[in-house]
Protein backbone atom coordinates (compact mmCIF):
# COMPACT_ATOMS: atom_id res chain seq x y z
CA UNK A 1 0.00 0.00 0.00
CA UNK A 2 1.47 3.33 -1.18
CA UNK A 3 2.01 5.77 1.74
CA UNK A 4 -0.99 8.31 0.70
CA UNK A 5 -3.55 6.33 -1.86
CA UNK A 6 -6.34 7.71 -3.86
CA UNK A 7 -9.66 6.87 -2.33
CA UNK A 8 -13.36 7.37 -2.62
CA UNK A 9 -15.54 6.01 0.18
CA UNK A 10 -18.83 5.68 -1.35
CA UNK A 11 -22.06 5.80 1.58
CA UNK A 12 -25.38 4.66 -0.42
CA UNK A 13 -27.36 2.64 2.19
CA UNK A 14 -30.25 4.74 2.69
CA UNK A 15 -32.31 8.01 1.68
CA UNK A 16 -29.62 10.34 1.57
CA UNK A 17 -26.35 9.66 -0.03
CA UNK A 18 -22.69 11.03 -0.06
CA UNK A 19 -19.41 10.43 -1.48
CA UNK A 20 -16.07 11.39 -0.20
CA UNK A 21 -12.36 11.27 -1.77
CA UNK A 22 -9.59 11.22 0.53
CA UNK A 23 -5.70 10.57 0.23
CA UNK A 24 -4.88 8.09 2.73
CA UNK A 25 -6.22 8.96 6.43
CA UNK A 26 -6.57 12.79 4.82
CA UNK A 27 -10.05 13.48 4.17
CA UNK A 28 -10.17 15.46 0.79
CA UNK A 29 -13.78 16.72 0.15
CA UNK A 30 -17.13 15.22 0.78
CA UNK A 31 -20.16 15.63 -1.30
CA UNK A 32 -23.79 15.04 -0.66
CA UNK A 33 -26.28 13.60 -3.14
CA UNK A 34 -29.11 16.35 -3.71
CA UNK A 35 -32.02 14.02 -4.43
CA UNK A 36 -33.40 11.65 -1.85
CA UNK A 37 -33.02 7.89 -3.14
CA UNK A 38 -31.60 9.14 -6.42
CA UNK A 39 -28.27 7.29 -5.75
CA UNK A 40 -28.18 5.78 -9.60
CA UNK A 41 -28.69 9.06 -11.16
CA UNK A 42 -25.86 11.16 -9.10
CA UNK A 43 -23.41 8.87 -7.80
CA UNK A 44 -21.36 8.55 -10.45
CA UNK A 45 -21.30 12.41 -11.81
CA UNK A 46 -20.84 13.64 -8.21
CA UNK A 47 -17.49 11.42 -8.00
CA UNK A 48 -16.28 12.86 -11.29
CA UNK A 49 -16.45 15.96 -9.68
CA UNK A 50 -14.47 15.27 -6.85
CA UNK A 51 -11.83 14.04 -9.03
CA UNK A 52 -11.86 16.76 -11.25
CA UNK A 53 -11.19 19.01 -8.06
CA UNK A 54 -8.37 17.67 -7.15
CA UNK A 55 -7.16 17.03 -10.79
CA UNK A 56 -7.16 13.46 -10.22
CA UNK A 57 -8.49 10.61 -13.18
CA UNK A 58 -10.47 7.66 -12.28
CA UNK A 59 -7.79 5.47 -13.03
CA UNK A 60 -5.42 6.83 -10.44
CA UNK A 61 -8.24 5.31 -7.53
CA UNK A 62 -6.84 2.48 -5.75
CA UNK A 63 -8.87 2.36 -3.31
CA UNK A 64 -12.92 2.04 -2.90
CA UNK A 65 -14.73 1.94 0.62
CA UNK A 66 -18.49 1.45 0.26
CA UNK A 67 -21.15 1.14 3.09
CA UNK A 68 -22.25 -2.70 3.27
CA UNK A 69 -25.45 -2.57 4.88
CA UNK A 70 -27.47 -3.00 6.70
CA UNK A 71 -29.85 -1.05 4.00
CA UNK A 72 -31.74 -0.41 1.00
CA UNK A 73 -31.33 -2.61 -1.91
CA UNK A 74 -31.13 -0.21 -4.51
CA UNK A 75 -28.62 1.99 -2.79
CA UNK A 76 -26.26 -0.77 -1.56
CA UNK A 77 -26.14 -2.89 -4.89
CA UNK A 78 -25.38 0.65 -6.65
CA UNK A 79 -22.43 0.96 -4.38
CA UNK A 80 -21.52 -2.36 -4.64
CA UNK A 81 -21.67 -2.66 -8.63
CA UNK A 82 -19.56 0.47 -8.65
CA UNK A 83 -16.56 -0.69 -6.31
CA UNK A 84 -17.06 -4.24 -8.70
CA UNK A 85 -16.64 -2.04 -11.78
CA UNK A 86 -13.79 -0.19 -10.18
CA UNK A 87 -11.87 -3.69 -9.58
CA UNK A 88 -12.19 -4.90 -12.87
CA UNK A 89 -11.33 -1.91 -14.57
CA UNK A 90 -8.21 -0.79 -12.67
CA UNK A 91 -7.73 -3.62 -9.66
CA UNK A 92 -8.57 -0.77 -7.09
CA UNK A 93 -9.12 -2.51 -3.91
CA UNK A 94 -12.45 -2.94 -1.69
CA UNK A 95 -13.03 -1.92 1.68
CA UNK A 96 -16.61 -2.86 2.64
CA UNK A 97 -17.82 -1.11 5.95
CA UNK A 98 -20.83 -1.97 8.35
CA UNK A 99 -23.47 0.84 8.10
CA UNK A 100 -24.18 0.95 11.55
CA UNK A 101 -20.66 1.32 12.43
CA UNK A 102 -20.88 4.35 9.99
CA UNK A 103 -23.87 5.95 11.92
CA UNK A 104 -22.24 5.16 15.21
CA UNK A 105 -19.36 7.29 14.54
CA UNK A 106 -21.55 10.81 14.66
CA UNK A 107 -21.49 10.50 17.92
CA UNK A 108 -17.48 11.32 17.84
CA UNK A 109 -18.91 14.77 16.59
CA UNK A 110 -21.97 14.82 18.38
CA UNK A 111 -19.55 14.74 21.66
CA UNK A 112 -17.45 17.49 20.46
CA UNK A 113 -20.25 19.82 19.04
CA UNK A 114 -22.41 19.63 22.03
CA UNK A 115 -19.90 18.68 24.97
CA UNK A 116 -21.60 15.52 25.84
CA UNK A 117 -20.56 12.77 27.45
CA UNK A 118 -21.66 9.72 25.13
CA UNK A 119 -20.49 6.32 26.63
CA UNK A 120 -23.50 3.96 25.41
CA UNK A 121 -24.61 3.97 22.12
CA UNK A 122 -27.18 1.82 19.78
CA UNK A 123 -27.30 2.49 16.31
CA UNK A 124 -30.82 1.55 14.61
CA UNK A 125 -32.69 0.68 11.43
CA UNK A 126 -36.13 0.30 10.49
CA UNK A 127 -36.16 -3.42 9.38
CA UNK A 128 -39.98 -3.87 8.60
CA UNK A 129 -41.84 -5.81 9.43
CA UNK A 130 -41.95 -4.61 13.27
CA UNK A 131 -38.52 -5.19 13.64
CA UNK A 132 -35.01 -3.00 13.64
CA UNK A 133 -31.54 -3.96 13.01
CA UNK A 134 -29.65 -2.81 16.02
CA UNK A 135 -26.39 -2.54 17.23
CA UNK A 136 -24.85 -1.10 20.34
CA UNK A 137 -21.25 0.12 21.04
CA UNK A 138 -19.24 1.56 24.39
CA UNK A 139 -16.52 3.94 24.38
CA UNK A 140 -13.62 2.98 26.33
CA UNK A 141 -11.60 5.62 26.93
CA UNK A 142 -10.37 6.67 22.66
CA UNK A 143 -11.87 3.06 21.72
CA UNK A 144 -15.08 2.19 20.89
CA UNK A 145 -16.20 -1.53 21.67
CA UNK A 146 -19.08 -2.95 19.77
CA UNK A 147 -20.99 -5.07 22.47
CA UNK A 148 -24.27 -5.95 20.49
CA UNK A 149 -23.27 -6.92 16.83
CA UNK A 150 -25.64 -6.49 13.80
CA UNK A 151 -28.95 -7.72 14.97
CA UNK A 152 -32.69 -7.84 14.30
CA UNK A 153 -34.89 -7.43 17.50
CA UNK A 154 -38.23 -5.38 17.84
CA UNK A 155 -38.69 -2.26 19.92
CA UNK A 156 -39.83 -3.87 22.68
CA UNK A 157 -37.01 -6.39 22.87
CA UNK A 158 -34.92 -3.73 22.61
CA UNK A 159 -36.08 -1.83 25.93
CA UNK A 160 -36.03 -4.92 27.99
CA UNK A 161 -32.39 -5.48 27.08
CA UNK A 162 -31.22 -2.27 27.46
CA UNK A 163 -33.65 0.38 29.10
CA UNK A 164 -33.92 1.58 33.23
CA UNK A 165 -30.04 0.85 33.34
CA UNK A 166 -27.46 3.44 35.35
CA UNK A 167 -26.52 4.80 32.49
CA UNK A 168 -27.62 6.38 29.64
CA UNK A 169 -27.85 5.23 26.20
CA UNK A 170 -27.96 6.80 23.61
CA UNK A 171 -30.11 6.08 20.40
CA UNK A 172 -29.25 7.58 16.62
CA UNK A 173 -30.07 6.20 13.18
CA UNK A 174 -32.62 6.39 10.38
CA UNK A 175 -34.66 3.77 11.99
CA UNK A 176 -36.13 6.69 14.70
CA UNK A 177 -37.06 9.06 11.57
CA UNK A 178 -40.83 7.52 11.77
CA UNK A 179 -40.43 5.21 15.17
CA UNK A 180 -38.68 6.82 17.80
CA UNK A 181 -41.49 6.91 20.09
CA UNK A 182 -41.58 3.24 20.23
CA UNK A 183 -37.59 3.76 22.04
CA UNK A 184 -38.46 6.16 24.73
CA UNK A 185 -37.78 4.81 28.33
CA UNK A 186 -35.84 5.52 30.89
CA UNK A 187 -31.78 5.52 30.86
CA UNK A 188 -32.93 5.94 27.36
CA UNK A 189 -31.68 9.57 25.26
CA UNK A 190 -31.33 10.68 21.48
CA UNK A 191 -28.84 12.18 19.41
CA UNK A 192 -29.70 15.18 17.97
CA UNK A 193 -31.29 13.77 14.85
CA UNK A 194 -29.21 16.04 12.30
CA UNK A 195 -26.73 12.77 13.07
CA UNK A 196 -28.96 9.94 12.46
CA UNK A 197 -27.51 9.04 8.77
CA UNK A 198 -24.75 7.51 7.70
CA UNK A 199 -21.87 9.63 5.85
CA UNK A 200 -19.52 9.28 3.59
CA UNK A 201 -16.29 10.65 5.62
CA UNK A 202 -17.05 8.14 8.13
CA UNK A 203 -17.21 5.42 5.97
CA UNK A 204 -13.47 6.57 5.10
CA UNK A 205 -12.29 6.89 8.19
CA UNK A 206 -13.30 3.36 9.43
CA UNK A 207 -12.23 2.13 6.27
CA UNK A 208 -8.55 3.59 6.44
CA UNK A 209 -8.08 1.91 9.76
CA UNK A 210 -9.48 -0.94 7.99
CA UNK A 211 -7.31 -0.96 5.37
CA UNK A 212 -4.16 -0.38 8.10
CA UNK A 213 -5.40 -3.91 8.97
CA UNK A 214 -5.52 -5.30 5.73
CA UNK A 215 -9.07 -6.06 6.23
CA UNK A 216 -10.30 -5.74 1.98
CA UNK A 217 -12.75 -7.43 0.43
CA UNK A 218 -12.41 -9.81 -2.17
CA UNK A 219 -15.05 -8.57 -5.37
CA UNK A 220 -15.87 -11.56 -6.07
CA UNK A 221 -17.89 -12.61 -2.76
CA UNK A 222 -18.55 -9.08 -2.14
CA UNK A 223 -22.42 -9.24 -0.71
CA UNK A 224 -24.43 -6.44 0.64
CA UNK A 225 -26.66 -6.72 3.79
CA UNK A 226 -30.16 -5.91 2.92
CA UNK A 227 -32.60 -4.53 5.12
CA UNK A 228 -34.69 -6.86 4.41
CA UNK A 229 -34.37 -11.07 3.83
CA UNK A 230 -36.17 -13.79 3.37
CA UNK A 231 -34.84 -15.79 6.78
CA UNK A 232 -35.61 -12.65 8.60
CA UNK A 233 -37.49 -14.18 11.42
CA UNK A 234 -35.08 -16.83 11.98
CA UNK A 235 -32.25 -14.45 12.45
CA UNK A 236 -34.05 -12.36 15.11
CA UNK A 237 -33.04 -14.82 17.88
CA UNK A 238 -29.35 -13.97 17.83
CA UNK A 239 -28.76 -10.57 19.60
CA UNK A 240 -26.33 -11.65 22.13
CA UNK A 241 -24.61 -9.08 23.58
CA UNK A 242 -20.70 -9.41 24.84
CA UNK A 243 -20.56 -9.94 28.71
Amino acid sequence: MTDKPLILAVETSGRTGSVAAAAGGELLAEKSLSAPMKHSVELFEAMSNLLERFERKPKEVEQVYISIGPGSFTGLRIAATFAKIMHLANNVKIVAVDTLDVIAENTTDFTEKTKTPVKKIAAILDAKRGQFFVAAYENKGRQREKVLPDCLMTNEQFLEKFAGGTEVVWLLGEGLVYYKEKFKSQGIDFVDDSYWWPKAAKVHKLGWKMALDGKFTDALTLQPTYLQRPDIKQKSSQCKAKT
